[in-house]
């Protein structure tokens, strides 16, 4: 079964037409109404939250896709909202966590797969000094949060290929 949004996709989204049609790798036109929707990124961003040990904070995911399985705190970047400004809401939403400081540290495209459809994910990582790591509480999404250093985790419990880049970037510097 193919989950990339021009396959998936049959209706206009202006006109409710069945004429939306396949206009190259990565667009859809309306035969119609002449509406021509263009498959772009989702963006989205990842915090690597390090504690006093040098430990990276990674949570296991709570929804699908991928439930049970590591990932790092985040998500999407709500329209109108910046990256930084997303890190924080995430964190807080998901751990309750409050950022003391942040720093970009670079991007990796991604695809997720929700309900059967494929979004196109370019991932934002941030280094995040966390204002303390004390009373945070697993929430939202994810079911369970750790502290890891490298030779304590198992590269294949995290899926994304985005986050494992992230992960192993953090743990070569």
């Amino acid at each position: 079964m193919t989950t990339n949004p021009v396959e998936v996709l049959k209706y206009c989204p202006k006109c409710g037409s069945e004429n939306f049609k396949k206009e190259g790798s990565r667009s859809l036109k309306c035969t119609c109404c002449g509406f021509h929707f263009f498959i772009n990124s989702a963006a989205a961003v990842a915090a690597l939250v390090v504690n006093n040990e040098g430990k990276l904070m990674l949570v296991t995911r709570g929804v699908e896709p991928n439930y049970g399985k590591l990932d790092l705190p985040g998500g999407f970047i709500d329209p109108g909202e910046t990256a930084e400004s997303a890190v924080k809401r995430e964190l807080a939403e998901e751990l309750g966590l409050k950022v003391k400081s942040l720093k970009y540290i670079g991007s990796a495209p991604n695809e997720y797969v929700f309900s059967e459809f494929t979004v196109y994910t370019l991932d934002m990582a941030f280094l995040v000094v966390p204002e303390t790591t004390e009373g945070l509480k697993a929430m939202d999404d994810i079911k369970d949060f750790q502290f890891y250093a490298e030779e304590e985790l198992d590269f294949r419990d995290i899926p994304a290929p985005s986050i494992k880049k992230f992960v192993t970037d953090y743990f070569r510097e």
